[in-house]
């Protein structure tokens, strides 16, 4: 579910005066967190008006795209606990969502032929079709988000939000770094 964000965030220098009062509070910081919140609640909010429009939550895109072999096109089964722990959610949770996308007949469970004590998750065909319909407009919904930054100010902006949750620097914006760097010195 989104933050119900502020659509206009406080005036710099409303948070300059907030310092007189809380001592510990440094406006660069807040200036950028509130920006980061805002955007990041924007993003949210654009892909679950897209997904909405198919009849599609976030958390049942999720556990789509997590069944799907983005690189052949099919189908990946998966243990509950798996997308669970790929979502970054309850096991509970993973099971609501698979319960209505089974309902909705987009996956099915069987047990698993190697261990019969556990269920795999697989998408159905109709699964499939269904995700390969969605993404199209997906991956357009994405790059008109992203429209308004250049190449070089994308992977700016990635090894920044990796930065930030202390995440390695994906292999894409490392590549470019010394390239960069040369041409920045040129």
């Amino acid at each position: 579910m989104p933050l119900l964000m502020l659509k206009d965030l406080p005036r710099y220098e409303c948070l300059l005066e907030a310092v007189r009062r809380h001592p510990d509070l440094d406006p660069s910081a807040c200036e950028a967190y509130l920006n980061l919140l805002r955007a990041g609640d924007e993003a949210y909010q654009r892909s679950e008006n897209f997904l909405s429009k198919h009849d599609m939550s976030p958390g049942r895109f999720t556990v789509m795209m997590l069944l799907y072999d983005k690189m052949a096109g099919k189908a990946i089964p998966t243990t509950p606990a798996d997308l669970a722990d790929k979502a970054g959610v309850t096991r509970a949770t993973i099971t609501g969502l698979v319960d209505t996308l089974e309902r909705d007949g987009l996956v099915v469970r069987e047990h698993d032929p190697r261990d019969r004590r556990m269920m795999l998750v697989h998408l159905t065909p109709q699964g499939v079709s269904t995700l390969e319909s969605i993404l199209p407009g997906h991956f357009q919904q994405m790059a008109q988000q992203m429209a308004p930054l250049s190449q070089d100010e994308r992977r700016t902006l990635v090894r920044l939000l990796n930065k930030l949750i202390g995440a390695p620097l994906p292999a894409a914006a490392v590549e470019a770094e010394p390239a960069a760097a040369a041409a920045h010195h040129s």
